[in-house]
């Protein structure tokens, strides 16, 4: 009797619920949005199509059939075009529930990326920014140059065994490395060994699917996580891995720094330009100056966003780039007489001569990332008290609207009808013709986010791709080794390519 009465109880709060819903649909400002009909009544849909891992080219698909401004679950809007009230500096539109399966379900353990709190962020964002300036690259570069030379002889050997070499992971492995090196001045050693270490890129894409699927219920978040995070191959486990290897970092650091102090011997400090200082000891140097300032947890929350956050974002990148140029020579071509025109520092195209001299390198990555941004879903914001009018449609409060990139990079009214083909030209004929278009284009590019959002490592990884491309290029030949067919990716959040199979050969 009383299991009958359960499941009559709970036949009736699904009616109510859902009979709510729709009378709200009915009674929405919003109820004339088009969209996929049974979107109108339930996330069903969208969890579905985001499982499916190809929502970055469902999305353009339905901004091509509905127009403007599509309706992809209850509530939940797709945009087409960026508005500068949803993301821009002085935006207030907070972020949605579903950032909120980034970070661990206690309220006390936030991070900077999830975070919904506008003021909290910004704060945050203003403590840590110099860290990633520009300015600051200079002192990145030497732990950039330790991992190219080994990404180097890795090519090398390739070259010389003639085998075929999937370009997706070394290029994870170098941006791995690269983020361990900078963070904690030790590479994880993804470079010297070619495998996943202690199955932590495993860890990092299981995370990665968890987030991106129970975002959707959010609600769910605080009762899976602590089930999930006991087995093994899930997402949960897969980011308590992460957290557990960053607080060892953190630790033994610590116990180093306390080793020095007791023999009396003083740290380097950053105005010492002969010691290299990596980002964990910047860290807690300000946290011995300012205590209140930079706390434990900011530094556990800065050492963690480095690696989750930076290490796909710039493999990604990479992958694009090399795909493009494999498959269109022309473009190779004139890259290669760039680069071997330009001087060069101990063998090396430095920073400073790719950011200032190297204009058709800088366009070659613009438009790979144009073509293949990192992240495919959009970046959610939720309407603030009082409503909006965007692109003449009004949002009452609480309507979640989001664009996503992949959208606004293939706008062809933007972007010209050969919005979907690899043409570097298109951003220095702009340039060059008319700054106007130039204008439109860049309003459009948004590969690391939007305004007060935009992702704080983004120089990190121009850093990166500055230094990397001129090197492989002027060095190596790279032959395809798959059906062009075979260039396909997963979109979790981060539209990350399943191969790039690749004969490298070396340059004579």
């Amino acid at each position: 009797m009383l299991p009958l009465l359960y499941v009559g109880c709970l036949f009736v709060s699904l009616l109510v619920f859902s009979l709510r819903g729709l009378l709200k649909t009915i009674t929405s400002k919003t109820r004339s949005v088009p969209g996929p009909r049974i979107a109108r009544f339930t996330r069903l849909w969208y969890f579905k199509r985001v499982w499916h891992g190809s929502w970055h080219r469902d999305n353009i698909a339905l901004h091509q059939s509905y127009g403007p401004i599509v309706r992809v679950a209850p509530g939940w809007f797709s945009l087409s075009a960026p508005d500068k009230e949803v993301y821009g500096i002085a935006s207030r539109f907070p972020k949605s529930d579903w950032y909120q399966d980034w970070k661990h379900p206690d309220p006390e353990r936030w991070a900077m990326f999830p975070d919904q709190d506008i003021r909290r962020h910004a704060e945050t964002r203003r403590r840590f920014q110099s860290l990633y300036s520009m300015s600051a690259l200079l002192s990145y570069e030497p732990y950039v140059d330790n991992c190219i030379d080994i990404f180097l002889e890795r090519m090398a050997e390739f070259a010389r065994s003639g085998e075929t070499v999937d370009m997706v992971h070394w290029f994870q492995c170098f941006a791995f490395d690269v983020l361990g090196d900078m963070t904690y001045s030790q590479r994880f050693g993804f470079l010297d060994r070619g495998e996943d270490i202690a199955g932590t890129l495993r860890a990092l894409h299981s995370s990665m699917s968890y987030s991106t699927l129970v975002g959707i219920y959010p609600w769910l978040h605080p009762y899976l996580y602590p089930l999930l995070e006991k087995v093994p191959s899930s997402g949960a486990a897969g980011r308590t891995y992460l957290t557990g290897f960053v607080g060892k970092r953190i630790a033994a650091r610590n116990e180093a720094r306390a080793n020095l102090s007791k023999s009396g011997v003083k740290p380097p400090t950053s105005e010492d330009s002969n010691a290299p200082r990596d980002f964990l000891d910047k860290l807690m140097d300000t946290h011995d100056e300012h205590p209140g300032r930079v706390t434990p947890h900011h530094i556990f929350m800065m050492g963690l966003s480095n690696i989750i956050a930076g290490s796909d974002t710039t493999a990604i990148s990479l992958s694009s780039i090399l795909w493009h140029l494999t498959t269109t020579p022309e473009a190779m071509t004139k890259l290669r007489t760039e680069v071997e025109l330009q001087p060069r520092t101990q063998g090396r195209t430095t920073f400073k001569t790719a950011n200032a001299s190297m204009p058709y390198l800088q366009a070659v990555i613009k438009e790979a990332l144009r073509l293949h941004p990192a992240p495919g879903l959009p970046l959610w914001r939720v309407v603030p008290e009082g409503g909006a009018t965007i692109s003449n449609q009004y949002f009452e409060a609480g309507s979640v609207v989001g664009i996503n990139l992949w959208v606004a990079h293939y706008d062809r009214s933007v972007y010209g009808d050969d919005a979907d083909m690899f043409r570097p030209e298109r951003w220095i004929e702009a340039e060059k013709g008319n700054p106007n278009h130039l204008q439109q284009m860049e309003a459009n590019y948004m590969p690391f986010g939007l305004g007060s959002r935009t992702c704080i490592g983004r120089h990190i990884s121009t850093l990166e791709m500055y230094k990397l491309i001129p090197e492989l290029v002027s060095r190596y030949d790279f032959e395809l080794a798959m059906p062009r067919s075979d260039w396909k990716s997963k979109d979790y959040w981060f539209v990350q390519p399943e191969k790039l199979s690749i004969r490298v050969s070396p340059r004579t």
